[in-house]
């Protein structure tokens, strides 16, 4: 039994070290652990569960950062529209997907 004790220390700082010290863990919904799993099985369990919800933890505030990330074209496409229509006699529709950089979107002009 002293194996199945280390294996599961093991496990529980594997996946952050944020096991609960006592036996009553906390029950997720849809989690279950089969009634005749090991300490070890039980363990190996909550790591790679505590793993997946880190994981999503960690996609879910990159997406945020890369969301934040990335400069706000909405007000600034009728300006450019609106200075493309000025200087270049024509008017044209910004697409929603047209690159944010200045110089960029003015180099691809003659095609919006």
């Amino acid at each position: 039994m002293a194996a199945d004790a280390s294996e599961s220390d093991e496990a529980a700082s594997e996946s952050g070290g944020t096991a609960p010290a006592d036996d009553d863990a906390v029950a997720l919904d849809g989690l279950s652990i089969p009634d005749d799993a090991d300490d070890a099985e039980a363990a190996a369990i909550a790591a790679a569960v505590a793993a997946h919800v880190r994981d999503g933890e960690r996609a879910a505030a990159a997406a945020a950062a890369a969301a934040d990330d990335e400069p706000d074209w909405e007000g600034e496409r009728w300006a450019f529209a609106g200075r493309v229509d000025r200087l270049q006699n024509r008017s044209v529709r910004v697409p929603v997907g047209a690159p944010t950089d200045p110089w960029t979107a003015a180099g691809r002009a003659d095609r919006f």
